[in-house]
Formats: structure tokens, C-alpha cells, sequence
């Protein structure tokens, strides 16, 4: 009788102990998958840690560093410094529905007649003046320019890079911005990466001003929540499952958003906006195929042009004469 008593005891206590251990590796998990939120949607908490600075030497390394790459950066530089030198950049301020203050700089252009407009959007951790040369592309063709540092980003507060989807929110401010400057005006929306899903994200609204004629959509993801699983993978070297899932549920908790929706391609089939999808084909961070996807589901007007030999946001770089070329002949059709 004693033996069946301690032999129960014992079989408590051993349960006893697989539960603390349990709750003390689920404590761990969730804290590991917190922490993997924190280094990828919190710039200022990303920028510690030594892994950052890895993870950056990759994604550069990751790009195509060809010749002629190499010699149209050295090409346009000089030239570029001196446009941005002889520059009267503006700055443009807006308070957000939830209470961050976001920063955009505005560029008016030499045409003062001109109701030509272009929204230009950054990428994932980047800042505005990453996209001065673009706002230099449309600037020579008499297109005043909205440039802004996207939440959390540059000189914009926020609390969680936003990944399209809060972004999408806060540009939509920016329109408004841009009407009430020129209630006249007509609005290319130019995003790049996660500019570009934002850009896509926007389209996809119903209420989105009928002032915006055009989309130009260079290097977009069909979803967040795909790239996050590669990234785990490539970058952490951890199984997509269940850490994604369980980050969305973090990231909803304390970011307040659900990365399930930043995903372009459920919306793209409901745009009416004319769209020029841009992609390199050897684009190592965003697979080229995100753009088949979307250029296929789109069921707007719609142009692709897919630049060979071209990285990650590289085709401006690769090809500029066929890439500024095929923009504003798109956009002649829709915007004047």
C-alpha cells in the first residue's frame, strides 16, 4: 500500500516538473519571438544589436554589383549632388489618427501651372532622402513631389515599422495633404519595396481620392507575412512555424496591427488604378515572382516591366534611360 503511495507521489512530482519545465519553455519561446518583433519592426531597437549590422552587409552583398551598375551610380552622382544643393526642400507635417507625428519633405515644381503630382515612398527601415532621385526624376518633368519618412522611419515617430499596412493609412493623410495644397491635382503614387505594397495597399481602398491617376509599384511583396517567413529562415536560420504566427499574434497585442493585412495581393484585384509593376529578375530579397503575382491578380490597367540583371531595387540603376523612359510613357495616358 506505502509502495502505491510513493509510487503516485513520485508520478505527481515528475508531472509537477514536466509542467514547470513546459511553462518555462513556452516563457522562453514567447520571449525569443517577442524579441524577433522587437529586431525587425523597431528600428531603433534593430540598430543595437550586432546582428543588424550583419544582416545589412548581406542584403548589400546580396545585390548585383556589376560593372555598369557601378559606373551610372558614378555617372549621376556629381550631378545629382548639385540638383540636391541648388534644392528649396520643404517640410510638410501630419499628425496621425492614433497620435504620431510624421514628417515629409515637399519639393514644388519649376512649372508653377503644373497640377502634376508624385507621392514618392522609401522602403522597409528606409528614410525620405533615400528617395531624393526619385523625386528628381519627376521634378524634371515638371511634377511637384510629397516625400515622406514612413512611420517609425527617418524623422517619423511610430511605435512598429508598419509594413504597408498603418502606412497605407498614414499616406492616405498625405493625399489630403496634397488637395489641400492643389485641389486640382493629379497624383502618381511611386513606392518602392514595402513603399510599393503601400502604394498597392492604398489602391485598394474604396475611398481612396479619385485624384490619384497612377500607381508606379517598383519591387513589391504580395504579402508580409510570407517575407517574414523567408527572412526567419535566411536571416535567423528558424522554421517559418509556428514563429510567424505566433509574431502576428505578438505584433497585434503590441503593435495593434495584424500582418496578415498587409498583403497586396488580396487587394490588388479590387484597384482601378492604372499600375506599372517594376521588378529586377535578380532580385534576391523580394523573389521576381511577387510580380508575376500581382501583375497577373491586378485587374486595373497595367503595365510590367522586368529588368534583367537588376537586384533589389536596382532598376533605375541598372537601366536609368529604360526605366524613367517607361514610367512617363505609362503615365502620359493618365496623368497631364
Amino acid at each position: 500500500m506505502n509502495n502505491n503511495n510513493d509510487n503516485k507521489t513520485k508520478s505527481l512530482t515528475r508531472g509537477k516538473k514536466l509542467l514547470i519545465v513546459i511553462v518555462i519553455l513556452l516563457i522562453l519561446y514567447i520571449l525569443m519571438v517577442n524579441f524577433l518583433v522587437s529586431a525587425a519592426l523597431i528600428p531603433s531597437f534593430m540598430r543595437k544589436l550586432p546582428l543588424f549590422d550583419s544582416i545589412t552587409q548581406r542584403s548589400i552583398g546580396e545585390q548585383m554589383h556589376t560593372s555598369d551598375i557601378e559606373q551610372n551610380l558614378k555617372n549621376g552622382k556629381e550631378s545629382y549632388q548639385k540638383w540636391l544643393d541648388s534644392m528649396d526642400f520643404q517640410e510638410e507635417i501630419m499628425e496621425t489618427g492614433d497620435g504620431y507625428r510624421l514628417v515629409a519633405t515637399r519639393l514644388n515644381s519649376q512649372e508653377e501651372d503644373s497640377h502634376r503630382w508624385a507621392l514618392v515612398l522609401h522602403g522597409y527601415t528606409g528614410w525620405k532622402e533615400a528617395m531624393y532621385p526619385y523625386a528628381r526624376m519627376y521634378y524634371r518633368k515638371g511634377y511637384h513631389c510629397l516625400v515622406p519618412d514612413l512611420r517609425t522611419q527617418g524623422e517619423s515617430e511610430g511605435d512598429f515599422i508598419g509594413m504597408g499596412w498603418t502606412d497605407h493609412f498614414d499616406c492616405m493623410g498625405w493625399i489630403e495633404r496634397i488637395l489641400e495644397i492643389d485641389p486640382e491635382a493629379q497624383i502618381v503614387i511611386h513606392g518602392q519595396s514595402m513603399g510599393a505594397s503601400t502604394a498597392l495597399l492604398m489602391a485598394g481602398e474604396s475611398d481612396l481620392s479619385d485624384h490619384v491617376k497612377a500607381i508606379v509599384s517598383e519591387a513589391a511583396y504580395t504579402d508580409a507575412y510570407t517575407m517574414f517567413g523567408e527572412k526567419l529562415g535566411a536571416w535567423f536560420h528558424l522554421p517559418s512555424f509556428p514563429i510567424v504566427d505566433t509574431a502576428v499574434l505578438l505584433l497585434k497585442l503590441r503593435g495593434g496591427y495584424d500582418l496578415r493585412d498587409a498583403a497586396p495581393i488580396r487587394v490588388v484585384g479590387k484597384s482601378s488604378i492604372p499600375t506599372l509593376f517594376i521588378h529586377g529578375d535578380q532580385d534576391a530579397m523580394i523573389p521576381v515572382d511577387m510580380a508575376y503575382r500581382l501583375y497577373n491578380e491586378a485587374s486595373c490597367d497595367k503595365q510590367l516591366l522586368i529588368v534583367e540583371g537588376a537586384g533589389h531595387a536596382q532598376c533605375k540603376d541598372k537601366d536609368p534611360a529604360l526605366f524613367v523612359d517607361t514610367v512617363f510613357l505609362f503615365l502620359k495616358d493618365y496623368i497631364r
